[in-house]
């Protein structure tokens, strides 16, 4: 697979087809408007001139040459594989999966979504390819870590998941994990509990969002305390994906807390709005 098609060119997206890029693929970004489509470029650009200077790309330039953003799903029409990276919207997904399948045109093409929590079964079964179609869920900063869930659904053909294997480990140098298909797979339905839990102890006063960060920093050898975590994930995104799974599984531990819901009502989002649990310049 050497044509890629990404949809969306925000953290993830762009992420992902800078990995893409960088493993000498061919990579088409669609977006949405004029704007954003500038906005995609821009963090690519300075991602990538990030890179260069760190000694990671021998040429930011060689690699942006490979990246075409644009607006306008037809320009994924020759591609061998799409990744679904938009807002993690399960109806927004669903429609975008249902135009993807008219616009691939070949029937040999992967459908692949890096949602979070979603299930990819809600996906597959809006395309007349359902074979095709599987998650890829890589993880934030994608040119920084290694992992990449694999989560075929019961339609998923083995040697879909195969090939998406192969693109995820020889093409791109990353390791994939196998996931069944349920509502956060492997790690999200590890992890956000845990990034409720620590929400639930700053709203109860039980302790302040530093000490509880520092805790997990400082005595169990976390990079990053939970509430850190949070903000960098976005706390948007959190919600979501705690929604996704008390939905799929109706346990307590996934419902999201009363203070987070009051954030994110608020644009408190994190590092991505400037403030979250932490306020950042």
């Amino acid at each position: 697979m050497d044509r890629i098609g990404v949809v969306g060119c925000g953290l993830m997206g762009s992420g992902i087809a800078e990995v893409s890029a960088r493993a000498g693929l061919d990579v088409v970004v669609v977006e949405t408007s004029p704007h954003a489509v500038e906005a995609g470029r821009t963090r690519l650009t300075k991602s990538l001139e990030r890179a260069e200077q760190r000694g990671k790309v021998d040429s930011a330039a060689e690699v942006l040459d490979r990246i075409r953003v644009v607006e306008g799903l037809g320009a994924l029409a020759d591609r061998d594989m799409v990744v679904e990276a938009i807002v993690e919207d399960e109806k927004l997904k669903v429609e975008l999966f249902r135009e993807l399948d008219e616009v691939v045109t070949s029937p040999d093409a992967l459908l692949t979504s890096n949602t979070s929590s979603i299930p990819i079964m809600k996906l597959a079964v809006a395309t007349k390819r359902p074979s095709h179609v599987l998650g890829v869920h890589f993880f934030n900063p994608v040119p920084v870590l290694s992992l990449v869930e694999l989560v075929p659904s019961l339609l998923t053909a083995p040697d879909s998941t195969q090939r998406a294997r192969t693109f995820v480990e020889d093409r791109l140098g990353k390791h994939a994990i196998d996931c069944q298909d349920r509502a956060g797979f492997v790690v999200n339905a590890l992890l956000i509990p845990f990034i409720l839990s620590a929400i639930r102890m700053v709203e109860s006063g039980f302790a302040s969002a530093a000490d509880i960060d520092e805790g997990l920093v400082r005595g169990a050898a976390h990079p990053q305390g939970p509430l850190a975590l949070a903000d960098l994930i976005g706390l948007d995104t959190t919600k979501a994906v705690a929604e996704s799974l008390y939905e799929e599984f109706k346990e307590p531990l996934y419902a999201p807390p009363p203070l987070l819901a009051r954030m994110v009502d608020a644009g408190l989002l994190g590092r991505k709005t400037g403030r979250g649990f932490y306020t950042y310049s």
